[in-house]
């Protein structure tokens, strides 16, 4: 059975840029399958979209486990979806196994993600290891959110030039940790890592971007930010706080379409 799959680089306008991710529209819905697929594509994110009743259904693996939530997948499967199978539509509406609804519309050649908010928490829990992983850089701030930990720094160049210690990470019990600075250039930069999941750093992380907003929208006194993920391939987002959800803007480009040969 061949089954088309296309390579998308998100929050980027070039490509060998922003953050890959493999998209598959089919009826695959085994996750033992799907998790061999990831793992293969061992790319940040391989997002599974199947259609049932006039709807969508979304699924997101990385190359070790299923995600909850992933911003640059999503994206990525709205640009195949405005430009490969729907091309006169605006929204893209998929449903998630545990954070309900999610919505992409399209803007010129802007998609922007509708997602919940994340609630964040002020939280030393962690603070020792964290200062540890950091090495002889000092957290300023640490919060807990949904998934992962959100370290604040003082310096746009601490966030650069970070280099944590990826095996004390992972004896954190949660997805990884965000680390952010404010910037000269943009409101805002990150970085991303999830080692626990077999991705060391993401590249560019929408879902990273629930947690931030909030953090940056309340302490800058702006609904909407300008921001960049500093990663080696690097990425920039459009984001805006609104109520009880989060946008978050970017654009993409088609690195590859093929087929994928299954039993």
């Amino acid at each position: 059975m061949n089954t088309p799959i296309y390579y998308v680089d998100a929050f980027t306008d070039s490509l060998f840029s922003g953050n890959p991710a493999a998209v598959i529209f089919s009826d695959i819905n085994d996750p033992l399958l799907m998790q061999l697929i990831a793992s293969e594509n061992n790319l940040s994110e391989t997002v599974f979209i199947r259609s049932e009743n006039n709807k969508y259904f979304i699924r997101w693996f990385s190359p070790s486990c299923e995600i909850d939530l992933c911003g640059h997948a999503t994206l990525a499967a709205a640009f195949i979806y405005f430009n490969y199978i729907e091309p006169e539509a605006l929204e893209f509406e998929v449903h998630s196994l545990k954070n309900g609804a999610l919505k992409v519309t399209q803007k010129a050649d802007y998609l922007f993600l509708n997602f919940p908010k994340d609630n964040i928490q002020k939280d030393d829990k962690y603070k020792d290891i964290i200062s540890n992983i950091l090495g002889s850089v000092e957290p300023i701030e640490i919060f807990k959110g949904r998934d992962d930990l959100l370290v604040i720094l003082d310096n746009e160049l601490d966030i650069v030039n970070l280099k944590p210690d990826f095996n004390l990470l992972k004896e954190i019990p949660l997805r990884g940790m965000i680390v952010t600075a404010p910037s000269s250039e943009f409101d805002f930069v990150s970085r991303c890592f999830f080692p626990l999941t077999g991705v060391n750093e993401d590249p560019v992380t929408g879902s990273a971007h629930t947690t931030l907003i909030p953090y940056w929208s309340k302490r800058l006194n702006k609904k909407k930010l300008r921001a960049k993920q500093v990663s080696k391939r690097g990425g920039l987002l459009s984001c805006e706080d609104a109520s009880d959800r989060v946008y978050i803007g970017g654009k993409a480009v088609l690195y590859m379409k093929g087929n994928i040969n299954l039993p």
